[in-house]
């Protein structure tokens, strides 16, 4: 007895408006991604803002409940909201699972003193302003990858090179990961491979990219990418769960972040923001479900990498000053 292959993915409504004579050009084989993570698998998923141990206790649960397969669980108020047994607590309970843990790393410019990222022109953005908040970040690291944290996120190019030397050195784990903060994405492909070269080792790209940006993107660097597939409203708020399986075909190798629009801002974290904390962490793995279903129901849900899988694989670099 044979194996029957699975049928072959079609993009949403494809039958129908065919029928109707609405159909779709063929897809250009020419526009999809030739990369895909080591190990195997074109995508990985992400729960972002999951801000400590008791969130993260919610996530494990529904992910659990709700078969949805978590590479990665990431953390947007940073190292230094977190008590030495809190990111202890976390390590242990990611590593029980198999799942990368990243946090955020130091002081950025949003709460910063300085006055310019206030202004209408949004001046400075999210950098580490002076030598005092990149000596934040890097005691945020050094405390971090002691206490067991493998993946680092990180919102400013210079931080992201400092982080970059100070793993060849050896001063934090080799195989510590330095995660790009979609509050800087790059936008072109000459900034992706730029940031790609300082060290990223994968880097969120703001989700209103189209199609064709990530195909661009795609003929210049193999760097692992990010995507919030639900955006939160700072960052957009856009939707764009139908499009998963082209975001994949496009943007492989690609985490898919289900994020959380029409949600108010938790950043930084403390108890009092405990309850809605909660329910939000419940809620962006339910989207996980969601954007997995419609996956499935276009026949595009294989190639995902394997869990516990996290490295990004042999990337470029500029050289490093000995």
């Amino acid at each position: 007895m044979t194996d029957v292959p699975p049928p072959a993915a079609r993009r949403p409504g494809e039958q129908a408006l065919a029928a109707l004579g609405l159909g779709a050009p063929p897809l250009s084989p020419a526009d999809a991604s030739p990369h895909s993570f080591p190990g195997g698998g074109r995508w990985r998923t992400e729960v972002p803002s999951v801000e400590g141990p008791e969130a993260l206790a919610v996530v494990l649960k529904e992910s659990s409940r709700l078969d949805v397969p978590i590479h990665r669980i990431s953390q947007g108020s940073g190292v230094w909201m977190l008590t030495d047994s809190e990111i202890t607590e976390m390590v242990e309970a990611t590593a029980e699972h198999a799942i990368e843990l990243c946090l955020f790393t130091g002081p950025r410019g949003t709460w910063d003193i300085g006055g310019s990222v206030r202004s209408d022109s949004r001046g400075g953005g999210l950098r580490a302003r002076g030598h005092d908040a990149v000596a934040g970040c890097v005691e945020d690291a050094l405390r971090a990858t002691e206490l067991g944290v493998t993946c680092l996120l990180v919102a400013d190019e210079g931080v992201l090179w400092t982080l970059h030397r100070a793993r060849v050195a050896g001063i934090i784990p080799a195989d510590t990961t330095l995660k790009l903060s979609a509050l800087v994405g790059p936008v072109n492909p000459a900034s992706y491979a730029v940031y790609e070269n300082l060290g990223a080792d994968s880097l969120n790209v703001p989700s209103d990219l189209t199609l064709t940006h990530l195909t661009e993107i795609r003929r210049v660097s193999a760097a692992p990418m990010d995507m919030y597939i639900e955006a939160p409203d700072d960052l957009g708020g856009y939707v764009r769960m139908y499009e998963v399986a082209e975001l994949i075909r496009r943007g492989a190798p690609l985490y898919l972040k289900f994020g959380l629009s029409k949600a108010p801002g938790i950043y930084p974290y403390g108890h009092h923001l405990r309850e809605l904390t909660l329910s939000t962490a419940r809620e962006r793995v339910r989207r996980g479900r969601l954007a997995l279903d419609l996956l499935a129901r276009h026949g595009a849900d294989g190639d995902m990498a394997p869990l516990g899988s996290r490295l990004p694989g042999v990337l470029r670099r500029f050289e490093t000053p000995s």
